[in-house]
């Protein structure tokens, strides 16, 4: 049986010594809990896939962290003192340097509403506690692909009266005023840019899954919901049509 990472068992670490020095281009993981125990059991284990981790008790020993050096994905966890995982991931996304790291949420807080008030605050996937430690790595690992993948798509989109540029992380709107800059965390930025890169083209909800989470990643239909409703927030209604029934699509003509 495989166990979840937050059972009271404690691994066996072998003789073998997991280096905390990450080789050049391992990707860094930020782990954040304030139960040492479970830092150190998500450590070994992630270091044991082949991935650096840093580690932080609460959200502003995180973010002073990642602002010293940003890491390459975080994973928090909601339930913590001085700063609780919503407002660190809030903070995350506010931060011109860190918006663009992707975040996993873990918790031990039941129900769907609260699945729901983390993709608002910005997290790009959430699991229980209760998930397999291999699941939570390969969550990890699935999301630093779709970074990955992200950027090897063209760097600057420019359609109706917006330019989405990807190097950036930054959407231009004009307007008779001039200019106007609109920052977006990452998830919302890549769905809006792989929407817009096809104006009139109808997109199921898994379809949109699919290409941005990646297939290997478990996220729910409703995902796709609360993302564009932030994306709507920031940009206006015009831009993306929902298809009733079907998905979304990005107005050919807004």
């Amino acid at each position: 049986m495989q166990e979840c990472f937050c059972c009271t068992e404690v691994y066996l670490v072998s003789a073998q010594v997991i280096s905390d020095v990450p080789e050049k281009d391992t990707p860094v993981v930020l782990l954040v809990d304030d139960e040492n125990d479970i830092l150190e059991l998500l450590a070994y284990n992630f270091r044991r896939a082949g991935l650096a981790t840093r580690n932080a008790l609460n959200g502003r020993e995180a973010l002073d962290i990642a602002r010293r050096q940003p890491p390459d994905l975080v994973v928090l966890d909601i339930l913590m003192p001085r700063m609780d995982g919503y407002e660190t991931c809030r903070a995350f996304r506010k931060d011109g340097k860190l918006r663009h790291i992707p975040v996993l949420m873990l918790t031990a807080l039941p129900g769907d509403d609260h699945h729901i008030k983390g993709l608002d605050v910005g997290a790009d996937s959430y699991l229980p506690k209760t998930t397999s430690v291999g699941v939570i790595i390969s969550q990890a690992k699935a999301l630093l692909r779709g970074v990955r993948r992200h950027e090897e798509s063209p760097s600057q989109l420019t359609v109706h009266d917006l330019v989405i540029d990807r190097d950036r992380y930054v959407v231009f709107r004009h307007t008779d005023g001039g200019r106007k800059e609109l920052r977006f965390p990452r998830k919302e930025f890549e769905l809006l840019h792989f929407l817009a890169g096809s104006p009139g083209l109808v997109f199921t909800r898994r379809e949109i899954l699919d290409r941005i989470w990646g297939t290997d990643v478990f996220v729910v239909d409703r995902t796709v919901d609360v993302h564009v409703r932030k994306i709507r927030e920031k940009l206006g209604s015009k831009y993306i049509d929902t298809v009733k029934g079907v998905g979304y699509k990005f107005a050919e003509k807004p």
